[in-house]
Parts: C-alpha cells; structure tokens; sequence
C-alpha cells in the first residue's frame, strides 16, 4: 500500500512539475503544495485501511468509518440502461438457470454475483427498484415528484442531471462527507479534472458539490479507433508486379477533392517497423500527387486500375519504404495513412467486390456498428474529426473544447465541422459509406456482425475489444482479420500553428453518468445514508475496484496477476474465461454486466478487457499504444495543460438552476443533436444528404451557413456564454480550493 502510495505521489510531482514548468516558479511552488496535499489525502487513505500493526498499536482497532446498522436496507433504483443489466437477473439471461465459475445456479430475480458479495461484505440488504431504463429515463422516472424519489435511497442518472437534481435539493452533497470517504477523496486528489467534473456547485452553502459518483470505463486511455479488415488491404495492396483480377466493378465519378497537399512534402513521424523507435518519413508530392487528385484526374475506371494507381502512388510518395508490404501504410505498426489515402482505399475495395468476397454481395466501405440507432451511426462523424483535424466530436460534454488560452469552443457553431462532415457526404455520393447508414430507417437493421459475417463491411470506428471478437467467435473465417490500425495523420492546429500530426479526442475520462443518493429517499436516517456513502467509497478501495470489474474471487486468479499499466491485475479464471465465450461470444462489457453484476458503475479497469481482448485484437491495439507512448498520436489529458487546448473539458460544468432552465429553452440546440435511436442529428444529415435539415431532399448547404445558424439562430453564442461562465467560476473555485 505505501509503495503505491509513493509511487502515486512521485505521478502527480512529476505530471504536475513537466505541465506547469513553463510557467514560472510560483507555479511549480503551487504544483508542489497541490502534490502535498494529494499526499495527506493518499496518507488519510493508507490510515483507513492499515492493520493495527502498522498504526503501531497492535492492540488499538481499526476506526470504522460510516458505520451503520447491520442489515440497513438501501432501496436501490441503479443499473445501466436496460433490463439485462442490472443488479439482478433478467429472465432474457438467467432464462432457466445459469450456473456460473463460481458454482452457483443464478435465476431470474437473483442478485448477480458482484452484488450477492457487496451486501455480505458491507452489511446492508438491497432492495432492487430498477425497472430497466437507461440513465436520463431512470432518473426522469424517480424525479418526476417529490414523493416518488423519496421511495428510493439511490438512483442513476446522467451526470447532468443529477447535478441539476442537486441543484434542486434532491440529490445528497456526497462532497459533505469526503473525509469518511478515504479511498474516494484519495481518487479524486489525484485526477483535478476529474475532481473538477464532479463539482456541480462552486457557490453558496453547496459550493465544491459532489453529486454523483464518478463512473468510469476505463480511465486516461484510448477509447475508439479505426478497425479494417486487414486480410483485405493485404490482398489489394501487396505483392511484386501489377495487381489483377478477373473481374471489377468501375468506381463512381469523383466528388471527393484533396485534402492533403498535391505538390511539395510531408514529413511525419512514424513508429519503426520492430517497435524499436521513432523514424521521420516523407509523403512526397511532388514525385507521386496526391492520390486523390491523380484518380480525379482519371475519372471512373475499374477497380484493378484503381489499385494499381494507389501501389504506384505508394512506391513513390514514400520512395519505396514500405517495399513489397504496402498495406502497412494503412495496417503495420509503421502505419502514415491519411484521410486522401483511405478515401484512395476505400474506392479500391468497394470496386473490387469479386477479388474480396467473391459472393456476389457490394461491399461496403465504412459503416457502423448499428445502422438504425443514432449512439452508434454517430461515430461516422466521429471519424471525421480525426480524418480532418476537427475538435469537439468526440468530446466528454456536448461538442466542447478549449483553445490553447482555455476558451471554450463548440464544434456545432464551427464551420470546420461542416466542412469536415460535407467532405463525408462526398463519400457517401461516391458510394463509400455504407447504404444502409444512408437509408438509415428503422426497419435497417445492419450490425456489425453481419457486415463482418456476411463479408460485405471494410471499416468501422469502434471499441477495439468488443469489435475484433468476431476474430475468434466464429464470425470471420480463417485467413479473414479485422484489426484495429493507426489513427490517420491529419492537419491540427493546437494553437501553435498549424501541423500534420496524429490526434484522437477519444480518450477516456468520466462517463456522463453516475449513481447519486436520493435526499427525499435517506431523509434523516444516518443508517440509509452511511450505507449508500459506504458502497461509493468502497468502490474506490482496491478491493471494490476489482470486485466492481472483475467480479468476486471465484471469477478471479488472483494467485497470478499481470503487469496493467504499472498495477498488478489479477488474471481472469479458466471457468469464467470459458463462460465469457459461451455466453456472450466473447464480448467481455456485456458479459460483466449481464452475468457477474461488474462495471455497472464506478472505476472499471481496463485490465479485465485487455486479457479478455483476442490476439488480433491484442496486435492492433499494441500497434496504437506503442504509438501512443512514443508521443506519435497526441490526446486530452487530464491536467491543466499550459496549453488548453490539450486539456480534457470536464464531464459537466457547474451551471446554476436558473442556467440549466435557460439552456433547456434553446429547444433547436438541445434537439437537434440527438444520438437517440432514429431522432434528429443535425451531423448526420449533413454527412448523409448535404443538408441540416431532416429528411430534406434538399443538398448544399455551406459550411459557413451551417455554423451561423447553429450560433446565431439557434442560440449557439448564449450555450457557449453560460458554459465559459461556468468553467471560469469552476476554475477559479478549484485553483483556491483544490489544493
């Protein structure tokens, strides 16, 4: 414990000391009281937890913090976003029994195993009130009058919600009691984002407000990433001599234009073939052009022409690096891609369906996950930020972002973004992305796993885990590999000028929801209220860390463990392994949810995940991370970067009520980027019709008109106005208080 302790400490002097070194002596002063104050915290949280021995009185008993009454009964309306994953069985998964690795035979209505364990561990009963809605129906449901959230002591919700639940006095201020919280107040005095994210309050009697406990999928990471079928680009790209086939299709007549440059050269930093380092290449206009304006120049050809334009293309633009193995540009470690050479790919595979699938079904380029439900289709446009450099599409709140001086920017209310998103509808003129994303209607229900199966999808851009599982479950065939690959050089602008360089905004901080106690619902009681504190901070312990991910110890090896990231993480048991197979064909999140009861909230790790990842998934993933730790692909980060423009935008700001009412009147804004199944998204039309309009037949619409009025007409400068207000009062509040 104090090892870790130090080395947690030695994190915060160190990150502190490099962000802040640049500003001056009293900043580094002010970096080193806030590291000492992270340590009393850390100290307070090795006091909570040491023996006896180690206080140095072996006969005085551990201090019981939030003691409460055994067997105090908590009315619980928490699970995460459906029926299947709550804290009991659901008959859709226990259905007649499900016996588990660790012996027993679930039913439905059966605590899952984590919470069978939380309640013997804590000693509270649970008496379960979900009813199977995701966090902004459940918390709608328990708010809508006072009387009916006082029937339960502890509900989910979005964060955002819950912190205007506080602000109307519904939710209890967990802030109030941080200091019988040791493992949660140690948590947050290491990560000040997150502690900033959590503050729903910074004035009157509530100021430094915690509403909601923090959940986290992981937690500073990468998220989502560009996955291919690699078996495909290998097939099309590698080789001696000219590409052939018996048959193609022609591709479309152009509309896509270059975005990189089409004369001059392009220096970019690659990560060495063996992993070894960092190497410099050149994408070297002037002896290749840009091979998007050399197809254009060509107009429609067959798909064998095609390929053989982008194998010249790549032998001279980078004089021969990648040899013989020119699908490394796109799928080795060494990868350089951009988003003129996917478009050059792209056009390559969905002319060439006979040579790839040789079943009479049109490949398709891009799609996603789920071409009829909005939380998925909306990562096309999620690419699109990290094909062309545009910030706030992949962001922890709304569409926000900081510039390099900490103002904040809406990607909405940005013209960049429209132009980013029409040169998608290029793509989707062109036939690129899919034609059931572009149908898009509800009856179209195309998922991953078809397209995968069926051997008609090329891209995606999703979880890497849960995606490459159709590796190893019987979806792809042998010799067929969809991989994770390189995220794509593109032109960013950080401030500092203009650069081509690797950026994802998709880095993992706190979820946008969380599990608060009801103050109508624990009232006066100090046993509901202790009991509810009690579950948060324990969830932060090492020991609820590891039950809330992996499940308890039956599920676990915990005689073996393996290096994560500088923590030792137990292995994951040969009977669970096998059930995770069995019963959710490898797809480790829903198994932890529907089956052990884990990563329903709270501080999951990506440990679990990462073991239960396949070796296709495994090599990918490596190939970005080894990236990621040479500084090659750049992300947010939880600090506060001397430039802002690197810094993570915290998960909610603390807005007021009278705020939060006037943002809920800019009806335009609020409804018109929905990821809700079919509702309207204002991104996606543009990419799939040219327009902002729903179900407009109409196209063309300009970028620059498109951002004046999401800015001007629908409110966009007054969102930005209350949002700014809130972060400087948020900044300014834990600069004096968050030391």
């Amino acid at each position: 414990m104090k090892r870790r302790v130090l080395k947690r400490l030695m994190a915060v002097c160190t990150a502190a000391l490099v962000t802040l070194s640049a500003c001056g002596n009293s900043a580094i002063d002010d970096a080193i009281k806030s590291a000492e104050s992270s340590n009393q915290a850390s100290s307070a949280e090795s006091s909570a937890v040491a023996s006896s021995s180690e206080v140095g009185d072996p006969g005085q008993p551990e201090v019981e913090l939030l003691s409460f009454k055994e067997g105090t009964v908590l009315r619980m309306a928490c699970g995460y976003n459906n029926a299947k994953t709550g804290l009991r069985f659901d008959a859709d998964v226990a259905k007649d029994g499900v016996t588990l690795a660790d012996g027993v035979t679930y039913h439905t209505g059966d605590f899952k195993p984590t919470w069978v364990e939380v309640q013997k561990i804590l000693g509270f009963t649970i008496e379960d009130k979900y009813e199977g809605d995701k966090d902004t129906d459940n918390y709608t449901k328990w708010t809508a009058d006072a009387g009916t959230l006082a029937s339960v002591d502890m509900f989910s919700g979005s964060a955002s919600q819950l912190q205007e639940g506080g602000a109307a006095g519904q939710v209890v201020n967990i802030a109030e009691y941080l200091d019988l919280m040791p493992n949660l107040k140690a948590f947050l005095a290491d990560k000040p984002i997150v502690r900033m994210a959590l503050t729903g309050s910074v004035e009157g009697d509530d100021a430094g407000a915690i509403y909601a406990s923090p959940y986290f999928d992981g937690l500073d990471d990468i998220e989502k990433m560009p996955l291919m079928r690699a078996d495909w680009v290998v097939t099309l790209l590698d080789g001696d001599g000219e590409f052939t086939a018996a048959s193609s299709d022609k591709t479309a007549k152009p509309v896509y234009q270059p975005y990189m440059p089409t004369s001059g050269k392009v220096d970019v930093d690659v990560v060495k073939a063996d992993a070894s380092g960092v190497e410099k290449i050149s994408k070297d206009y002037d002896a290749a052009g840009n091979i998007i304006a050399n197809m254009n120049a060509k107009g429609s050809m067959t798909g064998v022409e095609a390929v053989n334009m982008l194998r010249e293309y790549i032998d001279k633009a980078y004089n021969g690096y990648y040899g013989t193995n020119r699908s490394n540009l796109f799928i080795g470690q060494n990868a350089a891609w951009d988003a003129d050479e996917m478009v050059a790919l792209l056009r390559c595979v969905v002319a060439n369906s006979a040579t790839l699938n040789g079943n009479g079904t049109k490949v398709q380029g891009l799609f996603s996950r789920e071409e009829a439900n909005n939380s998925r289709r909306a990562d096309i446009y999620r690419i699109a930020g990290i094909l062309f450099g545009v910030r706030g599409l992949e962001s922890r709140q709304d569409f926000l972002y900081f510039d390099k001086d900490g103002k904040l920017h809406d990607a909405r209310s940005e013209e960049a973004t429209y132009a980013a998103l029409l040169r998608m509808n290029d793509m989707v003129k062109e036939g690129l992305i899919s034609a059931d994303f572009v149908a898009s209607s509800s009856d179209i229900g195309t998922k991953s796993d078809n397209y995968l199966k069926d051997d008609f999808g090329f891209m995606s851009y999703d979880y890497n885990q849960t995606q490459t599982i159709f590796n190893e479950n019987g979806t792809l065939q042998d010799g067929e590999k969809y991989m994770a690959v390189m995220i794509p050089v593109a032109r960013w602008n950080d401030g500092t000028g203009e650069k081509f360089m690797r950026f994802t905004e998709s880095w993992r901080s706190a979820k946008p929801g969380g599990w608060a106690i009801s103050k109508p619902g624990v009232g006066n009681d100090q046993d509901k209220l202790y009991a509810a504190l009690k579950l948060i901070d324990y969830a932060y312990s090492e020991e609820g860390h590891i039950l809330m991910s992996y499940g308890p110890a039956a599920f676990r090896d915990d005689a073996n463990t393996f290096d994560f990231y500088g923590e030792q993480m137990p292995h994951v048991s040969a009977k669970n392994y096998e059930d995770l197979w069995k019963l959710a064909k490898g797809n480790y999140t829903n198994y932890a949810r529907q089956y052990l009861g884990s990563t329903l909230s709270f501080n999951k790790t990506q440990a679990f995940e990462m073991e239960c990842t396949t070796a296709v998934g495994k090599e990918g993933l490596k190939n970005v991370t080894t990236a990621i730790s040479f500084g090659l692909i750049k992300h947010p980060e939880l600090t506060l970067n001397s430039n802002m423009w690197y810094t993570i935008v915290p998960t909610v700001l603390p807005t007021s009520e009278t705020d939060n009412d006037t943002l809920k009147g800019y009806t335009e804004l609020s409804g018109s980027f929905s990821t809700n199944k079919l509702e309207n998204n204002v991104l996606l039309n543009v990419i799939i019709r040219g327009t902002t309009a729903e179900n407009s037949s109409a196209s063309g619409v300009a970028a620059d008109q498109a951002a004046s009025t999401i800015m001007n007409d629908w409110h966009g400068k007054q969102y930005l106005a209350i949002k700014q207000q809130a972060w400087e009062s948020l900044r300014d509040y834990a600069a004096e208080n968050f030391k």
